[in-house]
């Protein structure tokens, strides 16, 4: 167990108090959680450069860093989903849980035909990510309602949600030759 691999470990961790957090009425919980949702947003980077700089890039941190960053985006989208209960809200996190999942598997598969390079991350994927973090920090810091942040908010995750849609669609067609090969 190395620094990077401890810090995605710790990514992992801090979800369920994140969870708790949001969830707990006390005063200041909104802007607490999204503080949690910094910090390990922030290991995100951090264990990656880490790994590279001191060259400590290992199977186990390559597994679980993608992991981490994909079970903290949707546990973030399904809390704000639940209490915002608006379809702004509700459906850019519809699409970017299924376009996580799909892009997912369509890596895994890619992969295992020995052309996971195909599906790389694009520019668009990181265009995407940097507008679905700046809308989740933005949404988990408010209560619902449409104050000009939680719109900006809002209107930052339909951005994500294009891009999402957008890079599912590259990565796709990036695909298409191996997609029908058993």
């Amino acid at each position: 167990m190395n620094i990077p691999n401890i810090l995605t470990s710790m990514r992992v961790a801090l979800i369920p108090v994140l969870v708790l957090v949001y969830l707990l009425p006390f005063k200041g919980h909104y802007w607490v959680a999204c503080g949690i949702f910094a910090l390990a947003s922030i290991t995100d980077w951090l264990d990656g450069y880490l790994a590279r700089k001191w060259n400590q890039s290992t199977p186990f941190g390559a597994f679980l860093d993608p992991v981490a960053d994909k079970l903290l985006v949707a546990v973030a989208l399904v809390l704000l989903a639940q209490h915002h209960q608006h379809l702004l809200m509700t459906l850019p996190a519809l699409v970017i849980i299924c376009r996580e999942i799909l892009v997912s598997a369509l890596r895994e598969w890619m992969a295992e035909m020995g052309a996971r390079g195909i599906v790389a991350v694009s520019n668009i994927g990181k265009w995407k990510t940097a507008a679905q973090m700046v809308a989740l920090l933005i949404l988990l810091s408010q209560p619902p309602g449409f104050t000009w942040l939680v719109i900006a908010g809002y209107v930052l995750l339909l951005i994500s949600a294009v891009l999402t849609l957008w890079s599912m669609l590259q990565y796709l067609l990036a695909a298409r030759r191996w997609l029908g090969q058993e």
